[in-house]
């Protein structure tokens, strides 16, 4: 198979899954197209955004699509690392058998992540980066394909924990998923309080995910788009050589070499959604707002001047833009 029918395939799957989400989850696009991008590339995502926005419908309704389980994990002060990833129980046989936590599914919503103590945040995170649990010196392997979508309200600060840059690290994408307006809320009420659901259908499988996966790696960069990518990261930090203007006043800490391998991966698949197998310059500044905003650290003068990261990153793409010395869309 050619690398531009490798790209159909891949956009024609995904339009797919897509569709079958859109018969329960209405008026977020972006964050369903961000959940799909996140899951092609093999990564994890944080949305943020209030409570009742259909954040546990979208992850059951992508679980049904592609027929693979899905469980969910509501974090709270008390809860321990075991009731994450699970215990040895002792059993009838006279010996330790392992009963597996909620983690162990295809598709795992840790809700409220930043209500855990840092201990049990560190259970979840592990099973994230080393797709595996560690319980009793034993080491338990996650099944693939495996996903995690960790929320956190943006108001309630009280009585939280809030993740440490390095774990936020960790997570591919940071959405931001937005309050309905009135049309979508309409539509939302009407769905919900007449008559029947439309069903979900199962238009993939678990080895289309893995397929999808290979295919994504396997899109060209060439060394333009490259360079231009990793300049944006490098504009990040305040103290290097290529450091933004905005950089250097709003920006405490910059990207890690991470934040360069999720920007690329996710441009790959930004492309492939519009049929392309070559990264554009365009599928970068696409993916710069969603891998890059947990990714910055901005300083007390940001919060003074009422500089979100959005904001930030739009001037340092703009910045990079404007020294581009090849400006031409790839």
């Amino acid at each position: 198979m050619s690398g531009l029918e490798s790209a159909e395939w891949f956009r024609k799957t995904w339009a797919g899954i897509r569709s079958e989400i859109g018969k329960a989850v209405v008026g977020q696009d972006d964050v369903v197209e961000g959940v799909l991008v996140a899951l092609a590339a093999n990564g994890h995502v944080l949305l943020e955004g209030m409570p009742g926005l259909g954040k546990t419908l979208l992850i059951r309704s992508l679980s049904q699509a592609v027929d693979l389980d899905f469980s969910r994990i509501q974090f709270t002060p008390d809860m321990m690392p075991a009731d994450v990833t699970g215990t040895n129980v002792f059993s009838q046989s006279g010996g330790f058998e392992f009963r597996p936590g909620p983690i162990f599914a295809h598709f795992v919503l840790a809700d409220e992540i930043n209500r855990a103590t840092p201990k049990t945040q560190s259970s979840l995170l592990e099973a994230m980066q080393e797709r595996q649990v560690t319980v009793g010196g034993k080491v338990h392997h996650l099944e693939e394909p495996f996903m995690v979508m960790a929320t956190q309200n943006p108001v309630e600060q009280e009585g939280t924990y809030p993740l440490p840059e390095a774990q936020l690290d960790r997570f591919f994408f940071k959405l931001l998923v937005p309050t309905p307006s009135k049309s979508v809320l309409a539509e939302v009420v009407n769905r919900t309080t007449q008559g029947e659901m439309e069903p979900i259908t199962m238009v993939a499988s678990a080895a289309d995910l893995i397929r999808a996966r290979q295919v994504t790696r396997e899109v060209a960069v060439g060394p333009e788009v490259l360079d231009y990518a990793l300049s944006v990261i490098v504009a990040t930090h305040p103290e290097g050589e290529g450091a933004s203007e905005v950089a250097r006043k709003y920006v405490r800490y910059g990207s890690s070499p991470r934040g360069a391998q999720a920007l690329v991966t996710a441009a790959k698949v930004y492309s492939m959604l519009e049929g392309r197998f070559n990264v554009s310059k365009e599928s970068i500044q696409k993916a710069a707002k969603p891998v890059l905003r947990h990714r910055i650290i901005l300083n007390y003068e940001a919060e003074a001047d009422g500089m979100a990261a959005d904001a930030v990153i739009d001037s340092i793409v703009a910045s990079v833009n404007a020294a581009d010395k090849d400006p031409i869309r790839v």
